[in-house]
C-alpha cells in the first residue's frame, strides 16, 4: 500500500485548519454580537430606571400654592365619607346644575395622564340615573413639579387637554360629571406628593380632610382667578 504524498496531507491538514478558524470565527462573531446585543439592553434598562427611580429619590420640592379647581369667587362643598380614603375629597356646587361645570386646573404644570381609568358607564345630564362605569372614569392627572400631582376623577367626557400638555392655573381641563364608580355627578379630586396622599390644601391653607372615619364637609369658596382678581 502506498502512503499519501506528503504534500496531499499537507494540505488535507491546511484545509482542516482552515474549515476549523473558519467555524471558529462564526462562532466568536455570533457571541460577540449577543455580547453587545446583551451590553445595549443592560444600558438601555440602567438609563430607563434611573430616569423613573432617581427623581423619586430627590426630596420633594415646595408644596405649590394650590387653588380650588372650580371658578373664581364660586363656593363649593368639599365632603369625605368612611371608606371614601384619606384625603380623597369631593366637590359638589352649593349652588346651580352640577352637570358641566367647568372643572380647572388647581396649578401650573404638565398633563402626565388624560383619559380613562376603569369604564365610563352611562350616567349623562340625559340619563343620571344610568349604569355605573368602574374606577374613576374619565380623568385628568396634572405634574405639578417636585413630586407634587393633582387628580381630576369623574368628568362628564374626555378631557380638555392631552397628555404632555402645559396648562396654567385657572385654565379649564374638563367638565364636571359622572363617570366611572360614581353615583351624582361631582369631582373626586386628590393631591399626592410622589406616590403619597397628601391632605389638600387650597390657597396656602389645610382643607381639614385627612381621614375617612366619618362623614365630614365644608364649604369654601374659590380664589382660582386670573393673577390680577386673586384676593
Amino acid at each position: 500500500m502506498k502512503h499519501a504524498p506528503s504534500s496531499y496531507l499537507e494540505s488535507l491538514v491546511v484545509g482542516a485548519w482552515l474549515t476549523a478558524s473558519a467555524m471558529l470565527g462564526r462562532v466568536t462573531t455570533r457571541k460577540r454580537a449577543i455580547l453587545l446585543v446583551l451590553a445595549f439592553a443592560t444600558a438601555a434598562v440602567v438609563i430607563t430606571a434611573a430616569f423613573i427611580v432617581v427623581p423619586m429619590l430627590l426630596p420633594p420640592g415646595p408644596r405649590p400654592l394650590f387653588q380650588l379647581p372650580v371658578a373664581c369667587g364660586e363656593t363649593w362643598q368639599l365632603s369625605t365619607y368612611p371608606g371614601h380614603d384619606d384625603f380623597d375629597v369631593d366637590f359638589y356646587p352649593t349652588e346651580g346644575e352640577g352637570w358641566g361645570r367647568p372643572v380647572l386646573a388647581s396649578f401650573d404644570g404638565t398633563v402626565s395622564e388624560a383619559g380613562v381609568n376603569g369604564s365610563v358607564g352611562g350616567r349623562t345630564p340625559d340619563n343620571p340615573n344610568g349604569p355605573k362605569g368602574r374606577g374613576g372614569g374619565y380623568l385628568v392627572k396634572i405634574d405639578h413639579g417636585g413630586k407634587w400631582q393633582t387628580q381630576y376623577l369623574h368628568l362628564l367626557e374626555p378631557p380638555l387637554v392631552t397628555e404632555g400638555q402645559k396648562v396654567v392655573q385657572g385654565q379649564q381641563i374638563g367638565r364636571l360629571g359622572s363617570t366611572g364608580n360614581s353615583g351624582f355627578p361631582h369631582l373626586h379630586y386628590e393631591q399626592r406628593r410622589g406616590w403619597e396622599k397628601m391632605e389638600t390644601y387650597f390657597d396656602g391653607q389645610p382643607s381639614g380632610i385627612t381621614t375617612d372615619d366619618r362623614e365630614y364637609t365644608l364649604k369654601l369658596k374659590s380664589n382660582n382667578c386670573p393673577a390680577g382678581a386673586r384676593k
